[in-house]
């Protein structure tokens, strides 16, 4: 399975080693043109806004927005899911806007109040998934084809819209591949 890494900034690295662990073939996607056979995508933590100037800049924002509209399987982490979101709370940067879920940036604070916690996500199985939070964002309200698969409280964490997978927290930092897996297995059964 060939997956994709959005590759403009962020934690590119890890989610390529994450996505090998886990079995697929991963392409670190720097042009449009690295999108052509790709099976899915990954858009990693980084700076939001930043993102999502450079996406417009380069023109991903139009192709991947047509793209996830047309089923194409996308997980987004940290500043992933703010890119997905069709609100963010406070701002009008650019996004891609195609998961019915409203965002809170930094939502658990600061840089200085990054922490790591366990979290039960019942689609993995297995037990509690360490999940690291780094100036993370929540999802404060989702639409009726929004799956919440995890939450702190009132704020959700990990959540699914069909061919669309959003975690505040970053999964490539730990040696746990059950959640990249579990983004390949809807990947490869085509459910969007």
């Amino acid at each position: 399975m060939k997956i994709g890494v959005l590759d403009l900034q962020g934690a590119v690295i890890e989610h390529v080693r994450a996505l090998e662990a886990a079995g697929a073939e991963a392409v670190r996607v720097k042009k449009l043109a690295h999108l052509a056979g790709l099976e899915g995508l990954i858009i990693p933590g980084g700076e939001s806004t930043t993102i999502g100037r450079l996406m417009e800049e380069y023109g991903f924002l139009d192709a991947l927005r047509a793209m996830g509209r047309d089923g194409f399987p996308m997980f987004g982490t940290c500043a992933g899911m703010i890119m997905l979101a069709r609100d963010i709370a406070g701002s009008d940067q650019s996004r891609l806007g195609l998961m019915d879920i409203a965002v809170q940036r930094n939502g658990f604070g600061r840089q200085r109040d990054s922490f790591e916690i366990d979290l039960d996500i019942s689609a993995l199985g297995n037990g509690p998934f360490r999940a690291v939070f780094i100036r993370a964002p929540y999802v404060s309200a989702v639409g009726p084809g929004v799956e919440v698969m995890a939450a702190l409280g009132d704020r959700i964490v990990l959540c699914r819209q069909g061919n669309l997978l959003a975690s505040a927290f970053h999964p490539e930092l730990t040696p746990d591949t059950r959640l990249h897996r579990y983004f390949l297995s809807f990947v490869s059964r085509g459910t969007g």
